[in-house]
């Protein structure tokens, strides 16, 4: 759970100066410095499952975690967008978050965001200025960071690491709608970016081919590191104490999807895949729940998001209301009983670059059965720690939920597999891979 110390300053102070005392700083791989770590889209600190929340915050928040633990001084500089939030938030040891002001101090989505970069830019170098600070490395994420990143390096002349986390033309190829395609800016920035930075991450050997097919990236700037997993929180809980905790009846059955609201997720194709299980065997009905986590607290709060209401709708069309739960956005100590309550754990993904969602059920001793796209085909291993299935094809989802509903020992033998291959990707041992790169970069500098 993060630590908010609150300072007094609100939009238009001027920022503080002064820094969090340092404790014992134990044995480390390289010589600790200062870290400028760019979201500038979304910041760690938000609930996760909103509009452009998700599996990129976890990985700026825990990693940012693990480097302060490990005596790393980092910056996660990231758009204000709350007036009732300080703009200097300090997040964990060593860790502080900045919420820097460009444009309305508001939601602004990513499109619109493009507009403010240099304001941003501006202000973040204003913010090191009035600290005297400088910055060893350069650590940006999704391409509107990556624009930032080169005018802060010109300033500063610190190297850059880049992470995609998508990438628009893949998101581009499953687009079903022009409403869901990315815009060329994206498409043009993307390709700059990965002729300027100094490294690109990749979190999947996957990532990395798609990477290098459209785009022009220098093979050798190329790390694969993959996302990490906090196994301090996502552990195997009992079923039935998770179950009792979460009010879920002995006899029934639950089949959880965590994740954004986007038509990108592929939702409607499991809402279609649980409708067609309780038709083939009706006696699921009465037993059986499909529970979405997901939505911001906006879509309860306010209107729903159009993807929301086409979700809704669906649901009624085939009549499954009694079947299918929104239970909107849960935090991330929650997600543990929720995921050890589960039978299962579905990702029908139209493109995920990795899948943290996948990793965090398995840690937690959960199948997943996942679309066969993009990084969840690296993640999820299949017929061992869950099943792939071929995205936008309910029936043959449909056919591997049932076959897990009625197999409780194959359910138990890959939810152990599971854990055995989550405990590779233990946020420690990434982030010392990600020390490694750093190093690398800092003799280039």
């Amino acid at each position: 759970m993060h630590i908010e110390t609150e300072c007094c300053h609100q939009v238009g102070e001027l920022f503080p100066t002064s820094s969090p005392p340092k404790e014992k700083i134990r044995w480390r791989i390289v010589p600790r410095g200062r870290i400028a770590m760019l979201s500038v889209h979304t910041c760690p600190l938000a609930m996760l499952g909103g509009k452009n929340t998700g599996g990129m915050n976890v990985y700026v928040r825990e990693l940012s975690r693990q480097l302060g633990a490990r005596g790393w001084q980092v910056d996660i500089f990231t758009h204000a967008e709350n007036m009732a939030r300080p703009l200097i938030v300090q997040m964990s040891e060593n860790v502080r978050v900045i919420h820097i002001v460009a444009g309305p101090v508001r939601h602004i989505g990513k499109n619109e965001l493009y507009h403010y970069l240099p304001e941003f830019t501006e202000n973040v170098l204003r913010f090191a200025t009035l600290e005297g600070h400088t910055y060893d490395i350069i650590h940006s994420h999704y391409w509107l960071s990556g624009l930032v990143a080169q005018a802060l390096r010109e300033a500063w002349g610190a190297p850059i690491a880049h992470m995609y986390h998508t990438l628009g033309v893949m998101k581009n190829a499953v687009a079903r709608s022009e409403a869901e395609r990315e815009l060329d800016i994206r498409i043009r920035s993307e390709a700059q970016i990965a002729r300027a930075v100094d490294r690109l991450v990749a979190a999947t050997p996957i990532d990395r081919a798609q990477i290098l097919e459209h785009y022009p990236a220098d093979p050798s700037k190329i790390e694969v590191i993959p996302c990490g997993v906090d196994l301090d929180l996502f552990h195997p809980i009992p079923k039935r104490e998770a179950r009792r905790l979460l009010g879920i009846p002995d006899d029934h059955k639950l089949i959880l999807f965590v994740g954004r609201i986007d038509p990108l997720k592929g939702i409607d194709a499991l809402i279609e895949a649980i409708a067609e299980v309780v038709r083939r065997e009706p006696a699921w009905r009465e037993r059986l729940c499909l529970s979405i986590i997901g939505g911001s607290a906006e879509d309860a709060a306010q209107a729903l998001t159009a993807e929301m209401r086409r979700l809704h709708a669906l649901r009624a069309e085939l009549d499954i209301e009694d079947v299918v739960t929104f239970l909107g956005a849960q935090s991330q100590e929650t997600l543990p009983y929720f995921y050890s309550a589960a039978e299962m754990v579905v990702m029908p993904s139209h493109y995920e670059s990795f899948g943290m969602v996948a990793l965090e059920a398995m840690a937690c001793g959960t199948p997943v059965i996942a679309s066969d796209v993009g990084g969840l085909t690296y993640t999820v291993q299949d017929g061992v720690t869950g099943y792939l299935v071929p995205p936008r094809r309910p029936d043959i989802l449909a056919d591997r939920i049932l076959e897990l509903l009625n197999d409780v020992e194959r359910r138990r033998e890959m939810g152990r597999n599971g854990v055995k291959r989550a405990e590779r990707f233990g946020w420690p041992a990434i982030t010392r891979q990600i020390e490694r790169l750093y190093a690398e970069l800092r003799i280039l500098a």
